[in-house]
């Protein structure tokens, strides 16, 4: 168990990324009940081995015991279940997880960037595991490569050849969207 001074230092550095321990959990379990469970779990795993966390910057290390607690939910599951997904409720993890979402004066222009978010969000669901949370990790939470390297537990170079590749294929999926949305199909 935690001294009160070790309390203290985890309430310091690690609660301050709750909601970005939630908005990976979401993204990668795709599921909010699930989502809440993981981070559930990983807070009090975290919480009981924070006596083995060494420096300042808790970020990394709590994402990654986050990232580990949902495959572990992933392992647990029976093969071919799928997972539903609200968008609505994303929308509002994201917000709480700080993205800044403008609010447009004219409808048409806040009708077009909902439909566009829409999108967006739909393909990079759609992506790998594996490619989604080297993208959601890098252009969602910001982290740096050697973060995320960190959070997921692999090498650099994996972390660049995975964001190169989800890069790709998320753009292929968008493309073949605005395709399919131009042409009526």
């Amino acid at each position: 168990m935690l001294d009160e001074l070790e309390r203290a230092r985890f309430a310091r550095l690690v609660l301050p990324h709750l909601d970005a321990a939630y908005s990976l959990a979401r993204w990668l379990t795709r599921d909010p009940a699930q989502a809440e469970e993981a981070v559930q779990e990983a807070y009090l795993r975290a919480f009981t081995y924070f006596g083995t966390f060494r420096g300042e910057d808790a970020r990394p290390w709590i994402l990654g015991v986050v990232r580990n607690a949902c495959y572990r939910q992933f392992e647990q599951e029976k093969p071919g279940t799928s997972l539903p997904f609200d968008d609505e409720a994303h929308d509002e993890a994201s917000a709480a997880a700080g993205t800044v979402v403008p609010f447009p004066v004219d409808p048409e222009a806040a009708a077009i960037a909902r439909a566009e978010r829409e999108i967006l969000q739909r393909c990079l669901r759609g992506l790998p595991a594996e490619y989604r949370e080297v993208i959601v990790l890098r252009e969602l939470h910001g982290c740096s490569y050697r973060e995320i390297a960190q959070i997921a537990d692999v090498p650099l170079g994996t972390v660049m050849s995975r964001l190169s590749r989800g890069r790709r294929l998320l753009q292929q999926a968008l493309a073949a969207q605005l395709h399919g949305r131009e042409t009526g199909t």
